[in-house]
């Protein structure tokens, strides 16, 4: 219990993480995770169970709609920061000062240097858990009235990052230097409280992907991915353990 209180300021263990039964393989996007934000009352933290992508106020279901002419739904699992307080989804919670982190022991990106995709998995070098820097919002279904919290993993350009440039898939339209590569922002534990609590201009400024030193990452063992169950395809988004 010492150990959750100290990394996160909460009392028992990240639910639908390691350890919980419920949960034996990844969360992959639309699956049901848990956050922590600071209690509406502003007094102690408190943990959540929400849906992995963002609903926002105007939507008429929890999974967004399919994109027009393409299989899969429209991804809210990840904001970009540089258009984070423009986006329709994210605005509205980004102004209100929304924000939460996200625990993970570790979450995997797709590495496209072979070829193909090899799945890479994302360990703190320290063997300590993550707390990825998030945005969360709760939404009311208008026709039953049921309640539905989600959240969202904020994203930083890693085009200069020389561990996280090497993951998704590059854009041969693009130069080598300007390839957007994206990059969820695991936070450093000094970071939280104002992640959480600090202004927009200070949770800004927080938002910073750590050195390379900081990460044990290589290729992943393919049975651990939740996207190897018999009818799942490999999300556009990396998933969380």
């Amino acid at each position: 219990m010492d150990f959750y209180r100290a990394s996160y300021g909460i009392d028992e263990p990240p639910r639908g993480h390691i350890g919980d039964p419920l949960f034996p393989r990844d969360i992959g996007p639309f699956g049901q995770g848990a956050f922590i934000r600071a209690a509406r009352d502003g007094g102690a933290l408190e943990q959540v169970m929400g849906q992995w992508g963002l609903i926002g106020w105007f939507a008429k279901s929890a999974v967004p709609p399919r994109k027009p002419g393409r299989g899969g739904p429209i991804l809210t699992n990840n904001a970009r920061m540089e258009t984070i307080a423009e986006k329709p989804t994210f605005r509205d919670p980004w102004k209100r000062g929304q924000r939460c982190i996200i625990p993970a022991w570790s979450y995997v990106e797709p590495n496209w240097e072979s070829g193909k995709n090899q799945w890479w998995r994302f360990r703190r070098a320290d063997g300590q858990p993550w707390g990825m820097a998030g945005l969360w919002n709760t939404w009311t279904d208008k026709e039953t009235g049921e309640v539905v919290e989600s959240y969202t993993m904020v994203t930083l350009n890693a085009d200069h990052h020389p561990l996280l440039n090497r993951m998704h898939r590059p854009d041969p339209t693009r130069p080598d230097t300007m390839q957007d590569k994206r990059a969820v922002v695991p936070l450093v534990p000094s970071a939280f409280e104002v992640w959480l609590r600090g202004t927009i201009e200070e949770a800004t400024a927080a938002l910073q992907l750590p050195d390379v030193e900081a990460y044990n990452a290589g290729p992943d063992q393919p049975s651990l991915l939740a996207a190897d169950k018999p009818g799942r395809q490999d999300p556009e988004q990396p998933l969380l353990l």
